[in-house]
């Protein structure tokens, strides 16, 4: 719980603040404990050796990898671009087709986009309008000259998790490599690379309460062992996959967020999840609300709504100093265009503006939901009053 001059945050898909027990692992990393893990030949760099070989198990072990399988990198954005061209770089040869979904984030849609420049084709599936694919255009959309498929975990936007498993059937049967980006995903759901087949996996610390500036791709050795072209050359770190001294400090985070994570995750997610029933049943009394995504399989802690007859930017303006939430992507949260998430479940433009994304966090108090569910209806209320619309119409 936040102190009471600042405003709830609820924004916890953009980001988490650190778990005070995850800052005090860090500590000692910054100034006594302070070598450079590749430094093997004195005490200071064995310290840090060893505190990021920990961390690299633990991650491993969260996802059911090998330690060897784990490569940090500066987050998920730089783990998603270096599956995806490390990828078409190492396989071309055998194919320039991607498949992934018209929801993704941007981490992997532009290097997608990118890649198109490149002369690589890019199906982008459609979703459903509760934002899951249809796993029969998946299976039918596969090449002779598909090499990869792209499928986020759950949606950063609309909390939606896709069905991981059969993805990772399908691919398999077709000899196509699967890669998912699960930044939203770890120490929240179950993830097993061997139970669903994935090839490749996108991480970050900072979605489940480790520090910013730290992620891990997952790159499969075994059944088959997958080959990807480095993106940054330089001092051979990773494997050479991924060149540049570690952050000690931030991969220590990472690990104990993790450790965390996945021994919260069975209480914290129910939770969450009555938490979020809360909210929804505080906002549900009003007309015109519109649940975005699946009503089930989604991420415990997220609620997306759209909400008719408000005009979006005066909503997100009224809610501001009392709770602190975006309306969508954080880190497309600059640009003026409604969501592509939620246009492809088929919102229309002026419903895709006024909508919120509730992300709901560890810290978060039912006393804190309860303030923001009659905050949200006040200001709504008050909106809709001042259009001089009647209160039951259900049109925009």
């Amino acid at each position: 719980m936040l102190n009471d001059n600042r405003p709830i945050y609820l924004d916890c898909h953009a980001t988490t603040s650190v778990d005070k027990r995850v800052l005090e692992a860090m500590l000692p990393y910054f100034s006594e404990r302070f070598g450079n893990p590749s430094s093997t030949t004195h005490l200071y760099g064995w310290e840090a050796e060893s505190a990021v070989k920990q961390a690299r198990i633990t991650i491993a072990e969260a996802i059911n990898a090998t330690p060897e399988e784990i490569i940090f990198t500066s987050g998920a954005t730089e783990a998603n671009n270096l599956a995806i061209k490390g990828v078409a770089e190492a396989y071309f040869s055998q194919g320039k087709h991607i498949i992934t979904v018209a929801t993704e984030h941007r981490a992997v849609l532009d290097p997608c986009k990118y890649l198109q420049t490149l002369g690589f084709t890019i199906t982008y599936l459609p979703v459903q309008p509760d934002g899951l694919i249809d796993l029969e255009q998946l299976r039918a959309a596969i090449r002779p000259e598909t090499i990869l498929v792209s499928v986020m975990a759950a949606n950063n936007e609309i909390g939606v998790i896709q069905p991981l498993a059969q993805i990772g059937q399908i691919c398999r049967e077709r000899g196509v490599l699967f890669h998912s980006d699960a930044a939203q995903a770890i120490a929240k759901i179950p993830l097993d690379v061997e139970q669903m087949n994935i090839d490749l996996m996108s991480l970050t610390a900072h979605k489940v309460y480790g520090p910013k500036g730290t992620g891990a791709l997952y790159v499969r050795r075994r059944n088959p062992r997958v080959t990807i072209a480095s993106q940054i050359q330089g001092g051979g770190q990773e494997r050479n996959i991924r060149s540049g001294t570690l952050y000690t400090p931030q991969i220590v985070g990472f690990g104990k967020a993790i450790e965390l994570g996945l021994d919260l995750m069975a209480s914290e997610q129910e939770y969450l999840l009555q938490l979020r029933e809360k909210l929804w049943s505080l906002l549900n009394q009003l007309p015109g609300i519109e649940l975005n995504g699946h009503p089930t399989q989604k991420l415990a802690g997220n609620l997306n709504v759209s909400i008719e007859r408000v005009d979006g930017t005066a909503l997100m303006l009224g809610l501001q100093p009392t709770v602190a939430l975006s309306s969508g992507s954080a880190c497309s949260a600059a640009s003026t265009k409604p969501s592509h998430v939620l246009t492809a479940l088929g919102r229309e433009e002026k419903l895709a503006h006024a909508s919120i994304r509730f992300g709901i966090g560890r810290f978060n108090t039912i006393a804190e939901i309860e303030t923001v569910g009659k905050t949200v209806v006040s200001v709504i209320t008050s909106l809709r009053q001042a259009r001089n619309l009647p209160q039951n119409s259900l049109k925009i």
